[in-house]
């Protein structure tokens, strides 16, 4: 019965460590996560809404009307 005892010790013992490994695991997910939404929320802001049409050059400059 005394061994029984130990490996249900043990069992709960190494549950314990996994979920503790799993929480720091989540942990660093979560903030790589925010990370990335910080990222891609400032590119967002880079990005005008309006295009940006060419003003110079022979490529988008110039429409041929007469066609």
């Amino acid at each position: 019965m005394d061994s029984a005892v130990n490996n249900i010790v043990s069992a709960s013992l190494a549950m314990q460590q996994a979920q503790v490994a799993q929480q720091a695991q989540l942990t660093v997910f979560k903030d790589a996560l925010d990370g990335q939404a910080a990222q891609v929320a400032a590119l967002m802001e880079t990005i005008s809404l309006e295009p940006q049409l060419a003003t110079s050059g022979s490529v988008g400059t110039l429409i041929n009307t007469s066609a």
